[in-house]
Parts: structure tokens; C-alpha cells; sequence
């Protein structure tokens, strides 16, 4: 796999209005390769020459050659035809942002009831589709999304058959209308809107379905392919989609059933092909991280219920991340925003490094030999030399 520079914007405070700004890069250099001298101001200057493009009175990125807006968990409370005042703000902000496509981790309605009928279910993805499938559509912003498990959970009963049949069939039927087309050059639509590849802008997107923490044999098999075939491979920059993430950054959802069952064997998967990021939701916390060579975004929880992280002592909040690639260099750049208060977030308030049962990762701007001793030391105590490195 070759060696892949990564970029990270470490901001903070600005908010609706700001003025002043002030931007940090930093990069993420890969075990074993020696770090540039830093010449001061450098990734500035080349920054000040690319076009800031943002919604009007909020802080503007400079736009890279691609850029994609990531939402997660936009869902509220069971069998809800309603959504928080934070989503359909963000929704309605989304094209100032002038992305080349929106990609969500899944959740989009708040389905994973017996309860509920269809007439419920057929109520709730109209009232996603005015407030939010509508309005992208009506913007031309293309959707490549997962489904969550409070959309179509791919849980199973004993005997083999959906426990949430009647879901995954309405979501299916919402998703094939031909009035609700996302807008994606479908590369492999067979499964859609389970599990599917499209591209767009010299990027191969694999999406699986990760509603519950088995990936089938058969699916995985079918990613290995997909992953494998010309058009995923003559793309300069694979991404991976799903619900569940590989490892957990979440309270309450560090255990089994809440992240991906035989986590290092998927992202070996992954590296194989040289998948760059797999963005997920379901946490319900904002984390960017890495672990070997693959890029994690947890990308938190845009609706109700964040949740904190499984260490440090963040507030929950609602991000909403604009990622902007360097096509060149496949550098990623990230600029999250709290879509409560329109600030953009400062990354380095976040925890350096997260323990869970699978394994730690790492915020995405530090390396293993950057963490204090006493840092390394309570990883290893935790997981021992595989599960930290």
C-alpha cells in the first residue's frame, strides 16, 4: 500500500458571524516514515490559495479538489414523523457548502419496533423525504447513504428470517421508487439500498450492510469482489460505508451487538484493497481516528441522543463534517461543525486515544511514539501489544 499523507484541521471557536480566523494543519504520518521539517506557515500559504466556500455568515473551508458533507443518526425517538431542529437546520445549510455528494451513516428514520405498522413506517419515511430526501434532491446533491438499524435491521431470528422484515421491505420500496433516486452512478445496484458500489469524482464508494454486527459470508464475499474489480481498483481513492463502526469510541455502546463482529479481520479486508476511510455512525459520538493504514470516521449523531465518548468529558453534540480531498496528494481534510451553535469544532479536545474491547484507535494527527508513556502504558495494561498496535 502506498504511503498516504493525511491532513487534519484543527479548529476551534468560530461560530456564526466570525471573524479572525485562525487554522492549524496537522498530518498523520505512518509508522516508520520520517516527518518533514515543517516549513513555518507552509500548509497556510497553500491553503490561502484554494477558495473558501461555505454557507454565508458561517466559517468557509478552503474547498479541496473533492469535497463530501458526512451526516449520521438524523433519526428521534421511536416511530417519529418529526426531526430535531438541528437536521433540518443542517439539511438547509448542506448546499452552501457546494459538495460534490452527501454521504450518511445511516439511521434516517427511527424504526426497531414490533409496534409499528406500515402505515407508521410509510409516515415516517414521508416525513424523511420532505424534510430531508426532498430537499437534497430539489439542491442536486447526489446521497450515498447505509442503512442503519433503526431503518432496516438486518437482525435475525433462530431460524434464519428478519426480525424487521416488514422495515427492511418498506425501506427497500421508499428506495427503489424511482422518485426518490439519490442521484448515484451505481456501479453495482443488485442489493440497493442494502448493500451497493457506486462513483463519482475518481472515488470507488463500497457500501455494506452493517445494521447489525454480522456481515453474512456471502456479503463479505461480494465486498472482496467489488473491492477487487477494475473500477474500484483504477480509482485513486476507495471509501467504505456502514452503520456499525469496527471498534467502539461510545458509553454504552463499547460491547458486543453495538460494534462489528471480527473487527481486525474486516479492516485486514479493507487494507487489502487499499480502502483509505471507512465512516460510520450508530456510536452516536463524533471521533476521527485511525488504526493501521484505515482511516475511522465515527461520525456521530446529527438527530437525538449523542452520546459521550468512553473517555474525556465532552458534552454530547450534533456534527455535521465537511471533508475536503486533495486529489493529488489523497490528503482528507476535515472541518466539523456543532450544528446547535455553528461553531466548528476544535479537534484537539478529543481524547488522543480510545480503548475498546476490539482494539484502540487513535485520534487521526497522532502517532503511537506521540502518546506519553503513561499513555502507552495504560493501553498496553488494557489490550496488551495486538489489541494497541
Amino acid at each position: 500500500m502506498s504511503i498516504v499523507r493525511r491532513r487534519l484541521l484543527l479548529l476551534g471557536g468560530f461560530s456564526l458571524g466570525a471573524v479572525g480566523v485562525g487554522v492549524a494543519a496537522a498530518r498523520l504520518w505512518p509508522a516508520g516514515e520520517a516527518r518533514p521539517t515543517a516549513t513555518p506557515g507552509a500548509d497556510n500559504a497553500q491553503a490561502a490559495l484554494l477558495r473558501p466556500v461555505g454557507p454565508q455568515g458561517m466559517f468557509a473551508p478552503p474547498r479541496g479538489d473533492v469535497r463530501l458533507v458526512v451526516i449520521s443518526d438524523l433519526n428521534s425517538y421511536y416511530g417519529s414523523v418529526e426531526y430535531e431542529p438541528q437536521v433540518t437546520r443542517a439539511v438547509a445549510l448542506i448546499p452552501g457548502w457546494k459538495p460534490d455528494i452527501v454521504l450518511c451513516g445511516g439511521d434516517l428514520v427511527a424504526g426497531q419496533s414490533p409496534s409499528l405498522k406500515r402505515e407508521r413506517l410509510l409516515a415516517m419515511w414521508a416525513a424523511y423525504d420532505r424534510l430531508i430526501g426532498a430537499p437534497l434532491r430539489k439542491a442536486r446533491l447526489p446521497f450515498g447513504f447505509t442503512v442503519g438499524n433503526h431503518d432496516a435491521s438486518c437482525e435475525r431470528a433462530i431460524r434464519g428470517s428478519y426480525l424487521y422484515k416488514l422495515e427492511r421491505d418498506v425501506t427497500a420500496g421508499y428506495w427503489r421508487d424511482p422518485a426518490h433516486d439519490p442521484g448515484l452512478a451505481f456501479v453495482d445496484r443488485g442489493e440497493f439500498p442494502f448493500y451497493y458500489t457506486f462513483a463519482a469524482n475518481d472515488i470507488f464508494y463500497l457500501v455494506w450492510d452493517a445494521s447489525c454486527a454480522r456481515i453474512p459470508a456471502e456479503q463479505l464475499a461480494w465486498a472482496e469482489k467489488a473491492l477487487a474489480s477494475a473500477p474500484a481498483q483504477n480509482a485513486k481513492l476507495r471509501v467504505a460505508i456502514g452503520h456499525l463502526p469496527l471498534y467502539a469510541v461510545a458509553v454504552g455502546r463499547d460491547e458486543p451487538g453495538e460494534i462489528l463482529d471480527n473487527a481486525e479481520k474486516l479492516r485486514a479486508l479493507l487494507e487489502r484493497y487499499r480502502v483509505h476511510t471507512y465512516i460510520s455512525g450508530h456510536h452516536h459520538s463524533y471521533y476521527p481516528a485511525y488504526r493501521g493504514q484505515l482511516q475511522l470516521l465515527h461520525a456521530g449523531a446529527l438527530g437525538s441522543g449523542p452520546r459521550p465518548l468512553i473517555d474525556g468529558n465532552l458534552r454530547p453534540w450534533h456534527p455535521l463534517t465537511v471533508i475536503d480531498i486533495d486529489m493529488a496528494t489523497l490528503a482528507t481534510t476535515y472541518t466539523t461543525y456543532d450544528m446547535e451553535t455553528l461553531k466548528v469544532f476544535d479537534v484537539a479536545r478529543l481524547p488522543r486515544m480510545l480503548t475498546g474491547p476490539t482494539g484502540a484507535v487513535f485520534r487521526r494527527d497522532v502517532r503511537w511514539e506521540d502518546l506519553s508513556a503513561a499513555e502507552r502504558k495504560r493501553c498496553l495494561d488494557q489490550l496488551g501489544e495486538k489489541g494497541c498496535r
